[in-house]
């Protein structure tokens, strides 16, 4: 391995370490407590060398809510793959996606709420976003009806499927109730 090789690795790996790091401490205390001084602590690495990858806490948050598009694109493919049939499938995508954002609620804030200054909905969108688009879009695409553009009922359906995480994590709509919203937007958009 020549010395140029070496260096690479070992920057790849810090910048996976600086992503991770921000990570932990984001599900451990929030992003408020996630700042690049606390980082180069955490990380036993200076500030400046910190800023030699990231130019600040936003293109970190960016990484994160990358790691995370891709990590939700892949959960969404699982929770479809083995379930037959059209109704079953999108059910089964809401419910995933619903969970994941439960379960994983600073990385889906690094995706959506937070600025990470990620591009949507454009072709200079990074691809992990493209991805775990797509991950809806065919799911949902079989199930937009005749003359409905796919893509348009896919932002939809997520829209609607963002708002119940949203509304429910911050307790305006009980969580008793997820599985009949599930069943009720399933029944009410998709067309099957």
């Amino acid at each position: 391995m020549s010395v140029q090789e070496r260096k690479q690795r070992e920057r790849a790996e810090r910048e996976r370490l600086i992503v991770a790091t921000a990570r932990e401490l984001a599900e451990q205390q929030g992003w408020d407590a996630v700042t690049t001084r606390r980082l180069a602590e955490r990380i036993e690495y200076s500030q400046p060398v910190l800023y030699s990858h990231f130019r600040g806490k936003r293109e970190i948050i960016g990484a994160v809510a990358l790691e995370g598009a891709t990590e939700m694109a892949t959960t969404l493919r699982a929770a479809t793959a083995a379930v037959e049939g059209p109704r079953a499938r999108v059910t089964a995508l809401a419910l995933a996606y619903l969970d994941f954002a439960e379960r994983n609620q600073p990385v889906y804030d690094a995706i959506f709420q937070l600025d990470g200054g990620l591009i949507f909905a454009s072709e200079d969108t990074p691809e992990p976003l493209k991805d775990a688009f797509a991950a809806l879009l065919e799911c949902l695409g079989e199930v937009a009806g005749d003359g409905v553009e796919p893509g348009l009922f896919t932002e939809l359906f997520w829209a609607a499927l963002h708002g119940l995480a949203t509304l429910t994590r911050a307790g305006r709509l009980p969580r008793v109730d997820a599985e009949r919203r599930v069943e009720l937007l399933v029944d009410r958009l998709a067309v099957l």
